[in-house]
């Protein structure tokens, strides 16, 4: 017997080491690759061990990472059927095809039903990808579920509030206000609590889009299992088989070309060859609202507060609130919303009020000293919505702590 027996080695690390990367797989960082994982650790929260002693650890509790291989899969359903007694008296390969076949069921993904109504279900998916030029896009697409029509798509850089917007924009003025929509879980749709401390409220896009959605009544329904909006998953991937030699084709190398392509002609004709005619079926749409309506309901709202200055700072400008073309002052840290309609106007809602917001230039377009002053036209009386319940303050946080709360690990 070893004089070292049963004595603990000087290098072993504490249980506490272990406790610890299990609690925080589970509850934070539920769904990394063990890989992944293993680089947050070290790199976010200061815990330095070997990726060996990570994944011994994850799979001495039962985790098993979602990258794991096929031969880790089946050796594990074997553990497991033998840990269950189910393969007792069983000959290797009798054990060999009940392994298998458990395995296949676990991988496996049934074939739902789909919605009876259209308009009942509307997924909804960006694709990054080299759709056309040099350099990679992102395809934003919506399609009913009930019966695979595609009702919304738009060309942006990346994956954008600004993508969904002008998806969102077809669909109300082509067919009117969707009952839900199908989302995965990216930062668009889902609150990342990663980033809690690095978040603004204007690029808190669930915030956003949800209120959006919250104030036409259309619901959101976010998953992180792919094959739960199989639908838009398999559109994308014959976009990515069609459009892009169409594009090419075409010699269009422009976002603006490939936009004007995309809604005019290739979904029109997509639409005609692969989905059901939606006419056919009964509609849930609720009845579009006005363009006006939908401009200011697309919109990005902000708080700010009034500096010392009675300005509001937006986007490293300066803006100062107006009414009937008159300069209206503030209290320094009055607090205020910033609305951007969907068309780029900015208004402001202090109070009880919807004010206009007009930029402060660093300098004067004109000297009175120095220069002829110019012809001053006439300026047409500017409209200015009235004040309504989604641009209260207290609203808009309202949402922001509830999406924040209850979303998070939806």
């Amino acid at each position: 017997m070893h004089g070292n027996r049963s004595r603990k080695p000087a290098k072993s690390l504490d249980k506490s080491f272990s406790d610890n990367i299990i609690l925080l797989y589970q509850k934070k960082y539920n769904g990394f690759n063990f890989k992944h994982f293993y680089e947050y650790l070290i790199e976010e929260e200061n815990i330095n061990v070997s990726y060996s002693f990570v994944y011994t650890t994850l799979m001495n509790k039962g985790i098993r990472s979602p990258k794991a291989r096929k031969a880790t899969k089946r050796r594990l359903a074997k553990e497991k059927l033998q840990k269950e007694k189910k393969l007792e008296n069983k000959t290797e390969e009798e054990i060999e095809i009940i392994v298998n076949n458990e395995v296949a069921l676990e991988d496996s993904h049934p074939r739902g039903e789909k919605p009876k109504y259209f308009g009942e279900v509307t997924e909804m998916d960006g694709s990054s990808h080299l759709w056309f030029g040099g350099t990679k896009s992102c395809l934003h697409l919506a399609t009913d579920k009930a019966t695979n029509h595609i009702v919304g798509g738009y060309f942006d850089w990346q994956e954008t509030l600004k993508g969904y917007y002008n998806v969102f924009k077809q669909i109300l003025e082509n067919y009117g206000i969707p009952y839900e929509f199908k989302t995965d879980n990216r930062t668009v749709f889902n609150y990342n609590r990663l980033n809690e401390d690095k978040r603004t409220s204007d690029k808190d896009v669930l915030t956003q889009f949800g209120y959006a959605c919250k104030q036409l009544g259309t619901g959101i329904d976010t998953t992180s299992v792919s094959q739960a909006k199989g639908l838009i998953e398999r559109d994308n991937e014959t976009f990515q088989d069609r459009l892009i030699n169409e594009l090419k084709l075409n010699n269009i190398t422009t976002i603006e070309g490939a936009n004007e392509y995309l809604i005019k002609i290739f979904i029109p004709k997509f639409n005609k060859k692969f989905a059901l005619d939606y006419k056919k079926f009964e509609s849930v749409y609720e009845t579009a609202p006005s363009a006006e309506k939908i401009n200011y309901t697309l919109a990005v709202l902000t708080p700010r507060k009034i500096d010392n200055g009675n300005s509001i700072k937006f986007k490293n400008e300066y803006y100062q609130p107006y009414e009937n073309n008159e300069l209206k002052c503030f209290k320094s840290r009055t607090e205020c919303l910033v609305i951007q309609a969907f068309n780029g106007e900015l208004l402001v809602t202090i109070g009880e009020k919807v004010y206009e917001l007009r930029k402060l230039e660093k300098h004067k377009k004109y000297s009175k000293e120095f220069d002829i002053a110019p012809e001053i036209k006439k300026e047409k009386k500017k409209y200015i919505p009235p004040m309504s319940h989604p641009w209260k303050l207290a609203s808009f946080k309202q949402q922001m702590k509830k999406a924040h709360t209850e979303r998070v690990y939806a």
